[in-house]
């Protein structure tokens, strides 16, 4: 039998649970290509593309820099422009090299397949390869900031917003007002020689989990959406 101070020793030893990591993060939830905050706003993110600003010449310099100032002149409303710098994952793409310099039949293309993987492999250990992704987060928020007072301001940031639960009806009318103003977002960026696309759910996922998880984003591949459990009824 297991006497008394061995249970009560087992059971100080059990590990708490810590507190999910979600609980901190002001996400309530993911849906249909829009990030729904905990205070109901709606967020969408555009993927955009990035044009080399020092090979244009004088001229085109001057007109992206124009485009750019009208663009920005003519926002209605905030957006905000994020830089993702992360380390360039190319283990997939030597292991298709490895792949097709087992399987080739031809020994000149075989060596130059050989030298090509060690030159690469070569300039990975020079310095690591950084690749750079561009995101515009266009925000909706049906009630502005100017309606607030001081101390509503205040205790918004001191305390954390209750989590706001949408119906259907309501979530449908503000994303149909969010996807609008993406459609203007794009339209801007297009006059600038840039192209975008917005990132649906599976996107967004991903990018957020890169987020929040960056040591193990490049190791723990994620369920495709269709495959997830999710909580309805908001």
């Amino acid at each position: 039998m297991v006497n008394k101070q061995e249970m009560q020793s087992k059971k100080l030893a059990k590990p708490k649970v810590g507190p999910p990591t979600q609980r901190f993060l002001d996400i309530a939830e993911i849906r249909e290509g829009a990030v729904v905050l905990k205070d109901g706003t709606l967020r969408a993110v555009i993927m955009v593309s990035s044009i080399n600003f020092a090979l244009k010449s004088q001229e085109e310099q001057e007109a992206t820099v124009q485009s750019y100032m009208q663009f920005l002149n003519g926002l209605e409303h905030s957006i905000q422009i994020v830089v993702q710098s992360r380390k360039m994952n190319i283990d997939n793409y030597m292991n298709a090299l490895k792949e097709q310099e087992r399987t080739i039949k031809n020994d000149l293309l075989r060596t130059q397949i050989l030298d090509y993987r060690n030159f690469v492999n070569e300039l990975v250990d020079l310095g690591e390869i950084m690749q750079k992704r561009f995101f515009v987060v266009v925000p909706y928020d049906p009630a502005t900031d100017k309606q607030k007072g001081f101390m509503s301001k205040l205790s918004s940031a001191i305390m954390p917003a209750s989590v706001i639960k949408l119906n259907e009806k309501r979530f449908q009318e503000r994303k149909y007002a969010l996807m609008q103003r993406v459609s203007i977002i794009q339209n801007g960026l297009i006059s600038m020689g840039l192209q975008s696309a917005p990132l649906d759910t599976q996107g967004l996922i991903e990018l957020y989990y890169s987020v929040y998880n960056p040591d193990v984003f490049d190791t723990q591949e994620l369920g495709k959406i269709s495959d997830l459990r999710v909580e309805e009824g908001f």
